[in-house]
C-alpha cells in the first residue's frame, strides 16, 4: 500500500511538472500524434458480377499509408486488376467473382493505416459475403383456405436469398400488410382470407441479376360450411439470434376450425400487446421492433380453437456488439518502468479481447501480460516498446477497436508538453530538472533473502547522499537480457526492497540507484542472484478427457505428466458439482477411472493432480461434463383442479422438485377419466403448467393425474385426484354481492386482510379488488383471483390509520364493497439488554484428550433447571500457536465434554448463553491442562558424528519428538550392525531426558552401524526413529594406533577401558621389550610382599580386642544371620571380616547354550567401559544432581555410578560384586572377560567411592525377562561386609583374570534360577525397553589378603536361598596410613584362631566350587 501511495505521489508530481513547467519551457519531447479511423469497413453482402466497396479512411496530421488485409494477409493491389484502393483508402472490387469452387472475394477484410517511423493501427474487421445463385429448394403448391381462415404458400430457398424474394399474384406484386405477411423463410402467409385473395401466386428472386421466378400455385377460397377442422400447425416459431436494435418476426401460423385464437407468452408471462414494439400480424406471428437485451428469453405460442390447444416455444437470443467502457489512453513513460493499458469492454456474449502493437498481435510473455481480464501490462519498458497499442474486442455480434500511443521519455528531459484537463492522455512518470549534485551509488548491495519467487535486497546509504529524503529505485532484469524493470522503495530512507513474482531457478541482475531532490544518482555495481529451484513436483496430467457413460457415472482418462520429476505415487481426482462450493476428491492409482454415484443430468467439473514424493503437482484445467439424462424420478407437484363451469375444469401443477427431473423436459402428459373407470382415460400432452379440459358432462366426477416426460421416457405420475363439474353454470347476468365478511390484522409495516365470498354462491365471481390508503381506500388498488381468501398489504407506515375496502367483480361489473379500517402498530422497542454470562466455569481434566467444562447460570432458578429454549456455546483454544483460533460447540445442558484435544496442552474455556435473539457476553475463562500421553512421534534430526582423533567413538545427536505429549524423562539408543535384526537383538544405551547427545565408544573399525532412538515420558515409550546408518573409518589415526597396537580383542570379548597409567605389556598378544616384563614381575612380587605384611599387622591388631566384647559381636552377627535381615543403617555395619585376594582365578561354564546364536556371537560390537579421559565421571540417582567423583577416583580410573533415567518402576535389590585391590597398587590394568554367546547386553560400568561404608540399594526397573541367556561370565565378588551384616543372595561372579589382582571388572547384576546352575548359567534380568541401572563402588583395600594357589573360582553367598539380589556397596580401600588410623579407632578386634577358622571355612568352600566346575 505504501508503495502504491509513493507511486501516486510521483505521478501527481510529474503531472504538476508537465502542467506548469513544460508549457513555458518549450517542447523538446514530441507530443502525441492524433491518429484514428474516421470510417471503418462494415459487413457487406455482395452480388456476383457486380462491384463491391469496403469503406475505410484514417485521419492524422502526418501522412498516412493505408493497406488492406484479407483473411489476415496483405493484399497486393498493384498486381490485382479487379481490386484497387480509392483515394480515401477504401477498397473497390470492380467485379465480384464467386462460384461453387472458386470464392476469391468472400472473406474477412481489415484496413491497416501506417505513419512511417511512428506506428500502425488496424481497423475493425468486416465480413464480405457473396449471395449464391438464385434457385428454389422447393416450389409453391396449390392450397385451399376457408373464408376467414389462414393459409401459407411455401417458397423454400437459401437464407441469404430471402431478402431478395418477393411474391406476385398474376402479374402484380403482392402488397404486404398486417394481414398478408412474408416470413423470414420467404413463405407467404394470408390470414383472414377472403374471396379477393384467390388466384395464382408465384415467388420471384430479384436483385441478383436476371429475375428468377418459381412455378405458379393456386390459392382457392371456399365458403364457411361450419364443419370442424383439426388444429394444424403450418409454421411454428424456431430459435433465432438477433442483434440489439434489429427487428425480428417469430412465426406462428395455425390452421383449423373454429379459427384458433393465438396468444404469446414471454418467459411464462403474457406479452403486453399494448407495447408499440410488439405486434401480432399475419393471424398469429409476433413481430418485435428495435430489440433490446432484455427481450432475450423463451417465447411461447399458445393456440386454442375450443376443441384443441397447442403450445409451442422458441428461444430468442439477443446479441450485443462489444462496447468500450474504458478505452486505452495515450501514455508517457520512462525506460524500465511498468505500465498498464486499460481496456474494459462489455457485450453479449462476453467479447474476447486481443492486443496489437503497430499492427502485430501481442503474444503474452514474461514482459507482456494480460491482467484484470482485459488490461495489457508491459513490464520493464525499453525504447523499442514505443508505438501504437490497440485493444480489439470481438463477439458474434461484431467487433470494435481502440488505440493509444506510448512515448518513452529520456531519463533527463529538458521540457515536457503541456496537458489540459480535456485530454485523456496521462504521464506515467517524469523527473524534474536537476539543480545540484545527485547522490553517489548505494553501497553494499546484497541479497539478504533469496526464495523461489522473490528476492529481498538491502543496501547502505551512499557515501555522498547530497541531501535528505533519499529514495531508491531497484532496476532488475533477467540475466543476459537488456529489458530492465524498476521497483521503487516504499518511502524516503527505506534501504530495502522485495522483488516479487520471479521465476524459480533463474538468474537476475540487480542494480540500485539513489535519488534526491536533484534527481537520480549513480548506479551501484550489478549484482547477479539466482532464485532457488522449486520443489520438483509433477506437472499437469495432459489430455484429460471426461465422458458421461451413464446418468450417474462418468469415465475419466489422462496421460502421465510430461514433467513427472520422479516416480508418480498416486493421482488425486477432484470434482465439484456446478453451483456448489465444496470440492470432493478421490485417489486413483492408474491413468483412468470411472466415477459413479453422481447425480443425474447434473453438470460437474473435474481436475486431476499427480503426486510424487515431494507432494502434489500442478493441477489440470477444469473439465466440465454433464451426466446423461434419465426419466424423471418424481412426479409433478401441487396438482390442483379448478371447476370453471358445468363443462370445463382447469388443471394446474408445478414441475417436479429440483434434481428429480433428470433431463430436459419434453412434455407433460395429463390423463383424465370420468368416474373411476380406467378404460376411458384420455391423455393430453402439453408443455405448459396448466391445461383446460372442456366439453365435460354436467354434474359428473372426473379424476386427473399428470406425469413429466424427458427424452428418456415418462416418470412417475401423481395420485389420482377428483373434481365434480357443476350441475348448472353460475349466473353472470348480474354483479356479485357484497363479501360476507372482511377481517384485518394490523402489524408494524403491513396489514393482513382475510374475507369470505358473497352469500349468494350462484352468481359467478371472477375476482376481488382491494382498495386501501391512509384515510381513504382509493389510494391503492389490488386485483386478486377469485380463489384467493387472504392478502397481505405490505410496505405500510407504522402507527398509521388505514381504510380498507373489498369488492367482488365479474364480467358484468363490480359488486357492493365492504369496509374496514386498522391502525398499524408502532415500531418495536429496542432489543432488550443482553443476558448475564454463565459463572463458575470449571474445566475438569478427564484424560489426555478430554476435558469436561461445567458452569452455573445465574438467570436460572436455584435448582439450575432449564425449562426454556436457551442454549450454551462453549469456545476453547490453546495459546500454542499464538494465533490459534477458537473452536466452539453448542449444548443445552450445564456441562459439556470437549473431546479430541492434544495431550499435555493447556486450554482455556469460556461459555456464552443464548436465548431467542438475546445473547450474553463470554464468561470468565477457565483453564485445564490435559494429561500426558505416550509420545506420538519419534526423536527427530538424528545425526551420528565420529569423534575427532578416535574413530572407535561416535557422538550421536538428536532433537526431542515433535509430539512429546509430556515431559521427556529419558531416551533409549538402539544400535546394531544388522538393520533387520529383532529389536531385542539390538544393543541399547539409556540417556537421561534432558540430554540430546550421547557418546558411544569401542566400535569396530570399517563397520556399518544402524542407530535408532526412542523417547519416553511418564506414560510410556514412544515410537522409534528411522534407522540412521554410520560407517566407522577403516583405520585409526597414527597416534592412536601407536598406543593401541598390541591390543588383541577376540570377537565377543569386549575390552575394559584403560585406567590410570596402567600398561598392557603383560597381556596375551602384547609385544614389548624384555625389560618391561622384568619390571612387571618385580612390581608383582613387591605388591605381594606388601600385602602379606599388611595382613599380618592387621591380624595382630585384631587380637587386642577383649574376648567378651568379641563374643557379644559374634552373637549379634549370628542373630542377624538367622533373621536374614538387611541392615541399611551405617551405624550397624561391621567392618569386613576377611578380604579375599583373587589371583589367577578362572571359572569355566558348566554347560553350553542350547540355542547358540552365531549372528550375535560374531557381531563386531565390542563394548568397553568409557574412557575416563573422554567422558566426565559423574553419577545420577533418580532425579538428583550428578556428583563429581573424587580426585582419587579419577586417578584410579574408577567410573561414577550411572542410573537409568526411568522413574516408573519400583526399586529392586541386586547384588554388586567388586574386585579386591591391594593396598599398594595405585593403578589398574585392562581385564578381559567373555561376552555371552547370545544377545547379552553389556552396558557401561560405573564405580563410586562412598564417603562412609554405608550399603545402599540401587533403584532399577522391574525385572522383565527378555530371553533365557546362555552361559555368560560374571565379575568376582568383593566382600565389603561381614556375612552376618548383609546376606548375599544367590549371586556369582566369574572372572577370567590374566592380570595382577588389581583389576576392576564390571559389576555383576544377575538373578539366578538354580542354586548350582547359577554359577555357570545366569538368567539376566533385563528389559528390552527398560534397561537396568548399574552401580558399583570403589573397592576397598582388604585387611587381609592371601593368595590361594590353584583356586580358579570364588563365590560368596548363601547357596540354598533364592531371594531377589541386593546391591552391596563396598567401602573405599584407604591407603596404608589411613588403614592404620581406621583400625585404631575401631573397637572391634578378632582373635587369630577365629580368623584362621574363617579362612579354613572359605578355603573349603573354594575347593568345593572348584570341584563342581571341574567335574
Amino acid at each position: 500500500m505504501a508503495e502504491r501511495v509513493a507511486r501516486l505521489f510521483v505521478f501527481f508530481a510529474s503531472l504538476t511538472v508537465l502542467r506548469f513547467c513544460g508549457a513555458n519551457k518549450g517542447s523538446n519531447i514530441r507530443g502525441f500524434t492524433p491518429f484514428r479511423f474516421s470510417v471503418e469497413p462494415v459487413d457487406t453482402m455482395a452480388v456476383r458480377g457486380l462491384p463491391a466497396v469496403l469503406n475505410c479512411s484514417a485521419i492524422s496530421n502526418a501522412p498516412v499509408r493505408v493497406e488492406w488485409k484479407k483473411d489476415g494477409t496483405f493484399l497486393n493491389l498493384a498486381a490485382d486488376d479487379r481490386r484497387r484502393q480509392l483515394a480515401d483508402g477504401s477498397l473497390l472490387i470492380s467485379t465480384v467473382v464467386h462460384s461453387k469452387h472458386n470464392k476469391p472475394d468472400e472473406g474477412v477484410y481489415q484496413c491497416v493505416a501506417t505513419i512511417d517511423n511512428l506506428g500502425t493501427i488496424s481497423s475493425r474487421t468486416a465480413q464480405l459475403t457473396v449471395a449464391g445463385l438464385p434457385r428454389f429448394l422447393s416450389q409453391p403448391e396449390g392450397v385451399s383456405v376457408r373464408m376467414g381462415g389462414t393459409e401459407m404458400l411455401n417458397c423454400e430457398m437459401t437464407e441469404e436469398l430471402a431478402p431478395f424474394t418477393r411474391w406476385e399474384r398474376g402479374s402484380q406484386t403482392v402488397e404486404l400488410d398486417s394481414r398478408v405477411i412474408q416470413l423470414p423463410s420467404g413463405a407467404l402467409v394470408i390470414s383472414n382470407a377472403s374471396k379477393t385473395d384467390a388466384g395464382l401466386y408465384r415467388c420471384t428472386i430479384d436483385g441478383l441479376g436476371p429475375a428468377k421466378t418459381s412455378e405458379e400455385a393456386e390459392l382457392q377460397v371456399s365458403a364457411d360450411l361450419g364443419a370442424e377442422e383439426k388444429l394444424e400447425t403450418l409454421q411454428s416459431p424456431v430459435a433465432m439470434a438477433k442483434v440489439v436494435g434489429e427487428s425480428v418476426l417469430l412465426p406462428c401460423v395455425m390452421k383449423g376450425y373454429p379459427i384458433p385464437v393465438i396468444r404469446w407468452t414471454f418467459n411464462g408471462r403474457p406479452i403486453d400487446e399494448s407495447n408499440d414494439r410488439f405486434t401480432v400480424i399475419g393471424g398469429g406471428s409476433l413481430q418485435m421492433m428495435n430489440l433490446t437485451e432484455e427481450d432475450a428469453g423463451i417465447y411461447g405460442c399458445h393456440a386454442d380453437n375450443g376443441n384443441m390447444t397447442s403450445d409451442i416455444q422458441a428461444e430468442l437470443t439477443v446479441r450485443v456488439p462489444p462496447r468500450f467502457l474504458t478505452r486505452p489512453s495515450n501514455t508517457y513513460a520512462q525506460e524500465s518502468m511498468d505500465i498498464i493499458f486499460e481496456c474494459d469492454v462489455t457485450g453479449s456474449p462476453p467479447p474476447t479481447v486481443k492486443w496489437m502493437k503497430d499492427g502485430d498481435t501481442v503474444i503474452p510473455s514474461d514482459y507482456f501480460r494480460i491482467v484484470k481480464q482485459h488490461d495489457l501490462q508491459v513490464l520493464g519498458l525499453v525504447k523499442s516498446d514505443e508505438g501504437f497499442y490497440q485493444c480489439l474486442a470481438e463477439n458474434d455480434a461484431g467487433n470494435v477497436q481502440a488505440s493509444a500511443q506510448l512515448i518513452i521519455l529520456d531519463l533527463d528531459p529538458s521540457a515536457v508538453p503541456s496537458l489540459t484537463d480535456a485530454t485523456a492522455d496521462h504521464v506515467a512518470s517524469s523527473p524534474d530538472k536537476r539543480s545540484g549534485p545527485a547522490p553517489s551509488a548505494p553501497r553494499d548491495v546484497v541479497a539478504s533473502l533469496v526464495s523461489t519467487r522473490f528476492i529481498k535486497l538491502t543496501w547502505r546509504l551512499p557515501a555522498e547522499p547530497h541531501g535528505d529524503n533519499i529514495t531508491y529505485s531497484v532496476y532488475y532484469s533477467l540475466d543476459g537480457t537488456n529489458r530492465e524493470r524498476v521497483e521503487n522503495t516504499s518511502g524516503p530512507g527505506e534501504m530495502q526492497v522485495t522483488i516479487q513474482n520471479l521465476v524459480p531457478d533463474t538468474k537476475y541482475t540487480f542494480r540500485v540507484v539513489a535519488s534526491n531532490a536533484n534527481g537520480q544518482g549513480e548506479s551501484s555495481a550489478p549484482l547477479t542472484v539466482a532464485t532457488q529451484p522449486e520443489v520438483q513436483v509433477p506437472g499437469p496430467a495432459p489430455n484429460l478427457q471426461v465422458v458421461s457413460v451413464g446418468s450417474t457415472s462418468v469415465t475419466l482418462r489422462w496421460e502421465r505428466p510430461i514433467t513427472g520429476n520422479g516416480e508418480i505415487q498416486t493421482y488425486k481426482l477432484f470434482y465439484t458439482e456446478k453451483g456448489q462450493d465444496s470440492e470432493q476428491d478421490m485417489e486413483v492409482t492408474g491413468l483412468s477411472c470411472t466415477k459413479t454415484g453422481l447425480k443425474k443430468f447434473t453438470e460437474y467439473s473435474f481436475r486431476v493432480v499427480a503426486y510424487n514424493k515431494h507432494g502434489p503437482g500442478v493441477s489440470t484445467e477444469d473439465v466440465t461434463v454433464r451426466t446423461l439424462s434419465d426419466v424423471p424420478s418424481a412426479p409433478p407437484q401441487n396438482l390442483t383442479l379448478e371447476v370453471l363451469n358445468s363443462t370445463s375444469i382447469m388443471v394446474r401443477w408445478q414441475p417436479p422438485s429440483p434434481g428429480t427431473l433428470n433431463g430436459e423436459l419434453t412434455v407433460y402428459k395429463l390423463r383424465y377419466r370420468k368416474g373411476l373407470r380406467k378404460a376411458d382415460a384420455i391423455e393430453v400432452s402439453t408443455t405448459q403448467l396448466y391445461q383446460l379440459i372442456d366439453g365435460l358432462e354436467k354434474g359428473k366426477v372426473y379424476t386427473f393425474r399428470v406425469s413429466a416426460t424427458t427424452i428418456n421416457g415418462t416418470g412417475p405420475t401423481t395420485e389420482w385426484i377428483t373434481a365434480e363439474t357443476f350441475e348448472n353454470d353460475l349466473d353472470e347476468s348480474q354483479v356479485p354481492g357484497v363479501p360476507s365478511s372482511l377481517h384485518v390484522r394490523p402489524l408494524v409495516n403491513r396489514i393482513v386482510v382475510s374475507w369470505t365470498p358473497p352469500d349468494n354462491q350462484d352468481i359467478l365471481v371472477r375476482g376481488y379488488k382491494i382498495g386501501y390508503g391512509i384515510g381513504s381506500p382509493h389510494a391503492h388498488t389490488v386485483t386478486l383471483d377469485y380463489k384467493q381468501r387472504f392478502y397481505s398489504i405490505d410496505n405500510l407506515d407504522a402507527s398509521s390509520h388505514y381504510v380498507i375496502t373489498l369488492k367482488a367483480f365479474n364480467n358484468i361489473g363490480e359488486g357492493i364493497p365492504i369496509y374496514n379500517s386498522a391502525t398499524t402498530r408502532p415500531q418495536s422497542a429496542p432489543d432488550p439488554t443482553p443476558m448475564l454470562p454463565p459463572v463458575g466455569v470449571q474445566a475438569t481434566v478427564l484424560s489426555h484428550d478430554n476435558i469436561k467444562v461445567s458452569w452455573a447460570d445465574n438467570s436460572l432458578p436455584k435448582n439450575q433447571k432449564i425449562t426454556d429454549s436457551r442454549y450454551y456455546t462453549i469456545r476453547w483454544k490453546t495459546n500454542i500457536p499464538a494465533n490459534a483460533k477458537f473452536k466452539t460447540a453448542n449444548t443445552t445442558s450445564l456441562f459439556h465434554t470437549v473431546m479430541g484435544l492434544k495431550p499435555n496442552t493447556l486450554y482455556e474455556f469460556s461459555v456464552m448463553v443464548t436465548k431467542s435473539r438475546r445473547s450474553s457476553t463470554w464468561s470468565m475463562t477457565a483453564h485445564g491442562t490435559t494429561f500426558e500421553s505416550n509420545p506420538n512421534s519419534a526423536p527427530k534430526d538424528v545425526t551420528v558424528i565420529s569423534k575427532e582423533g578416535n574413530p572407535r567413538i561416535i557422538n550421536i545427536n538428536w532433537q526431542p519428538p515433535t509430539e512429546a505429549n509430556g515431559k521427556i524423562t529419558g531416551y533409549i539408543i538402539y544400535y546394531s550392525t544388522d538393520v533387520n535384526a529383532e529389536v531385542h537383538d539390538w544393543v541399547v544405551e539409556p540417556v537421561v531426558g534432558n540430554r540430546l547427545t550421547h557418546q558411544i565408544q569401542g566400535l569396530t573399525l570399517d563397520t556399518t552401524y544402524y542407530f535408532k532412538i526412542q523417547a519416553r515420558n511418564s506414560k510410556g515409550m514412544g515410537p522409534m526413529s528411522d534407522a540412521v546408518h554410520f560407517r566407522t573409518p577403516k583405520a585409526e589415526p597414527s597416534d592412536k594406533m601407536s598406543s593401541d597396537q598390541g591390543l588383541q580383542v577376540k570377537p565377543g570379548h569386549p575390552t575394559l577401558p584403560e585406567h590410570g597409567i596402567g600398561s598392557n605389556i603383560d597381556k596375551p598378544g602384547i609385544t614389548g621389550s624384555q625389560e618391561n616384563h622384568i619390571l612387571v614381575i618385580v612390581v608383582i612380587v613387591s605388591v605381594g610382599a606388601f600385602t602379606i605384611i599388611a595382613v599380618v599387622v592387621g591380624a595382630v591388631l585384631c587380637t587386642r580386642r577383649s574376648n567378651s566384647h568379641q563374643k557379644k559381636k559374634r552373637a549379634a552377627c549370628k542373630s542377624n544371620t538367622s533373621s536374614h535381615k538387611y541392615l541399611s543403617s551405617s551405624k550397624d555395619l561391621k567392618p569386613p571380616d576377611l578380604w579375599i585376594h583373587h589371583e589367577r582365578l578362572e571359572l569355566k561354564p558348566m554347560d553350553k547354550s542350547p540355542e547358540p546364536n552365531p549372528v550375535m556371537t560374531e557381531t563386531p560390537l565390542p563394548r568397553t567401559a568409557p574412557d575416563p579421559t573422554t567422558e566426565p565421571s559423574h553419577q545420577r540417582r533418580g532425579h538428583e544432581v550428578e556428583e563429581s567423583v573424587s580426585t582419587l577416583t579419577g586417578r584410579r580410573g574408577v567410573r561414577a555410578k550411572m542410573t537409568m533415567p526411568f522413574d516408573s518402576q519400583p526399586p529392586q535389590p541386586v547384588i554388586s560384586a567388586h574386585p579386591v585391590h591391594s593396598l599398594d597398587h595405585l593403578h589398574h590394568h585392562h581385564h578381559h572377560y567373555h561376552l555371552p554367546p547370545r544377545g547379552y547386553l553389556h552396558h557401561q560400568i560405573s564405580l563410586r567411592a562412598p564417603a562412609t561404608p554405608t550399603p545402599y540399594l540401587d533403584r532399577v526397573p522391574s525385572a522383565e525377562s527378555v530371553r533365557n541367556q546362555p552361559p555368560a561370565p560374571e565379575p568376582p565378588v568383593a566382600p565389603g561386609q561381614s556375612t552376618c551384616t548383609v546376606e548375599l543372595q544367590k549371586t556369582e561372579a566369574i572372572l577370567k583374570e590374566e592380570d595382577p589382582p588389581s583389576v576392576n571388572p564390571p559389576t555383576g547384576h544377575v538373578r539366578p534360577t538354580h542354586p548350582l546352575k547359577s554359577f555357570a548359567v545366569p538368567t539376566v534380568t533385563v528389559s528390552t525397553h527398560n534397561p537396568p541401572t548399574y552401580e558399583s563402588a570403589l573397592p576397598s583395600t582388604p585387611l587381609l589378603a592371601q593368595p590361594v594357589p590353584g583356586v580358579k573360582m570364588a563365590s560368596i553367598g548363601t547357596l540354598n536361598r533364592a531371594r531377589a539380589p541386593m546391591a552391596v556397596t563396598v567401602p573405599n580401600a584407604p591407603g596404608q596410613s589411613e588403614t592404620s588410623k581406621m583400625l585404631l579407632q575401631s573397637d572391634m578386634t578378632y582373635e587369630t584362631d577365629e580368623l584362621s577358622e574363617e579362612m579354613a571355612h572359605l578355603e573349603g568352600l573354594m575347593k568345593d566350587l572348584n570341584a563342581i566346575t571341574t567335574a
